[in-house]
């Protein structure tokens, strides 16, 4: 049988943006400012680096280790490691995992491109926040709008696909993630010169160890695995196209802490821009919120919070 050379990525910095790529993302930009939120501040964040250091980074290296050792896709990785045995379901669920996620990813995609085309046609100008809510109803609802997005975004997924590993995925990375960055960074120096910033700036800062608990712990180690993208084998395949010569516990130690400066810098971003305009954190419970049980709808997200009860419960934010 002739042995086929798996083809590898072209540099250093090409693994390590791709695989940084696969972390960030939704997890990083809108769940942890939210899981931060309702979960102390700096007291939920101290909790989510310990996760990520004593949990996820071991569990990374792994599937580093995995992926280069097999040289295969996370669905054959295990069979080819341990053929015969119930491994090779770990790398079935992983690629179910990451179908699923897709399932959503995908939507979310397209409507962040329907965004870019409102602003770079300046259709944002002028607009109240009824008006910003009325507007993404109606794109939401349209039988088209929606699905034309989504196929744009997966065709030029694929196009980046098939141009392969080096010259495709580790091409794009190095000029998408700089840009994310630079994006970032311009986002967070407006929002911390806002007025009023500071308290939310304080807030992120500062622990608030009253809140911690079980369910806060569980949080951040759930937080910690989504923000990562463990078990969903996506890195595992990344590291499959590893060469011998990448340092595995090096290039895991970058990613986690790329993924995790992204976060950090998501939560100035969302944090001092929403106290500079008069909004509070308070905790987020929807078992509890009257408003929600009697709607059964995203509609109560909109309703005006008039209650002790859905003040204390509904939303997140509050004026």
């Amino acid at each position: 049988m002739t042995k086929i050379d798996r083809a590898n990525f072209g540099s250093k910095l090409g693994v390590i943006l791709a695989s940084a790529g696969s972390a960030v993302g939704l997890g990083n930009i809108w769940r942890f400012p939210y899981e931060t939120g309702n979960h102390g501040g700096a007291a939920f964040i101290l909790i989510y680096l310990g996760c990520v250091f004593l949990l996820g980074l071991p569990i990374l290296i792994a599937e580093f280790l995995i992926g280069r050792r097999s040289r295969a896709n996370t669905a054959g990785a295990y069979q080819k490691l341990a053929p015969g045995t119930h491994w090779r379901w770990v790398g079935r669920m992983g690629v179910l995992a990451a179908f699923l996620i897709l399932s959503y990813y995908s939507v979310v995609a397209g409507w962040t491109l329907e965004y870019v085309y409102e602003a770079l046609t300046n259709g944002f100008t002028g607009k109240t926040p009824t008006e910003f809510i009325s507007s993404f109803q109606q794109f939401s609802s349209s039988p088209w709008r929606p699905v034309l997005w989504l196929v744009l975004f997966l065709l030029v997924t694929h196009f980046i696909i098939v141009k392969g590993v080096e010259k495709g995925i580790e091409k794009s990375s190095k000029i998408m993630m700089p840009t994310l960055f630079i994006i970032i960074l311009i986002l967070v120096i407006c929002s911390v010169t806002l007025p009023g910033a500071g308290a939310g700036i304080e807030f992120l800062l500062k622990p608030d160890f009253s809140k911690v608990d079980g369910n806060v712990f569980l949080s951040a180690m759930g937080q910690a695995f989504f923000s990562l993208s463990l078990g969903m084998g996506c890195l595992c395949t990344y590291a499959s196209y590893f060469s011998k010569e990448t340092n595995l516990t090096k290039t895991a130690f970058s990613v986690g802490i790329i993924d995790t400066f992204v976060a950090v810098l998501a939560g100035f971003i969302i944090f001092p821009a929403a106290f500079s305009v008069g909004m509070r954190v308070r905790a987020l419970s929807l078992s509890h919120c009257p408003m929600y049980s009697s709607r059964h709808s995203a509609e109560y997200r909109y309703w005006p919070i008039s209650s002790p009860s859905c003040s204390t419960y509904c939303l997140p934010w509050q004026h």
